[in-house]
C-alpha cells in the first residue's frame, strides 16, 4: 500500500481528543458555577480569560498539521521525526541494540511544538520496545539512557538500520508508539506521540552525512537532517 493511501490526515491529533473534550467540559462547569453562583462577575471574567488561554495552549499542543515530505525520491534520506530544536549532534556508544558507535541527533520539543512524531526513514520496522525510567529534563545528556523511553529500529530498503528513540521528560509522562515490528513504514506516517514536552533521538551509522547543526530548528517530516551512505 502506498504511503499516500496510508497517511492519516488529521488536524487535531487523536491522542488529544479525550483530553480536549474533558478539559472543555471541566472549564465550562467551573465558569458556569462562577457566573451563576456569584453576584460579582469579576471572578468569572478573570476565570473565563484564564480558561481561554489554557484551552488555547492545549489545542495548540495537540494540533497535527497535515504534512507531506514533498519529494518523490526518499532513498537514503533521513527527515526530522519531530518539530523542535537540535540539541545534540555527536558520536556515542549505543549499547541497547547496536552495541557500537553511532551518530546521535537529538531534537528537543518544547510545550509550544507539535508533538506528533514521524518516521525518519522509509523501511521496515525491525524491533520496538519500551523501557521504564526516570523523568529528568529531556535536554540533559543522560535522559537518552536513563529516562522512560520507547525505541524503534527501522531497516531501510538499502539494508541500513537506524533507530529512533522517543524520550519522556520532566513533564512528559506518556509516550505513545504506533510502530509494530514487521510493518512497512514511510516518512509521511506518524510513528507516535509524546505528551507535554520531550525529545526524540535518531541513531545513525558512522559516515552518515549530517545536514543539521546544534541550535537549528526542525520541522517534523520536512527538515532533512541527514543522508545515509
Amino acid at each position: 500500500m502506498g504511503r499516500l493511501k496510508r497517511l492519516k490526515k488529521i488536524r487535531i491529533h487523536r491522542e488529544g481528543t479525550h483530553t480536549l473534550a474533558g478539559s472543555l467540559l471541566l472549564l465550562l462547569v467551573v465558569n458556569a458555577a462562577l457566573y451563576f453562583g456569584l453576584e460579582c462577575k469579576i471572578p468569572f471574567y478573570i476565570a473565563a480569560a484564564i480558561s481561554l488561554v489554557v484551552y488555547g495552549i492545549l489545542v495548540n499542543f495537540f494540533r497535527c498539521p497535515i504534512r507531506l515530505f514533498g519529494q518523490e525520491d526518499t532513498e537514503k534520506i533521513v527527515v526530522a521525526p519531530a518539530d523542535g530544536k537540535i540539541v545534540v549532534v555527536e558520536e556515542v556508544e549505543e549499547n541497547e541494540y547496536f552495541h557500537d558507535r553511532r551518530i546521535m541527533v537529538s531534537i528537543f520539543m518544547s510545550l509550544v511544538n507539535v508533538h506528533a512524531n514521524w518516521y525518519p526513514v522509509d523501511g521496515t520496522v525491525k524491533k520496538v520496545w519500551h523501557q521504564d525510567g526516570k523523568f529528568m529534563k529531556a535536554w540533559l545528556p543522560k535522559a537518552s539512557t536513563d529516562n522512560e523511553r520507547s525505541s524503534v529500529v527501522i531497516e531501510t530498503p538499502e539494508g541500513v538500520e537506524i533507530m529512533a528513540r522517543q524520550i519522556a521528560g520532566a513533564m512528559a509522562r506518556r509516550i505513545v508508539t504506533y510502530a509494530e515490528a514487521g510493518e512497512d513504514c514511510y516518512i509521511d506516517e506518524h510513528m507516535g506521540f509524546i505528551k507535554f514536552g520531550s525529545r526524540v533521538d535518531v541513531f545513525l551509522p558512522l559516515g552518515t552525512e549530517i545536514l543539521v547543526k546544534l541550535g537549528q530548528l526542525t520541522t517534523g517530516n520536512q527538515t532533512v537532517i541527514a543522508k545515509l551512505k
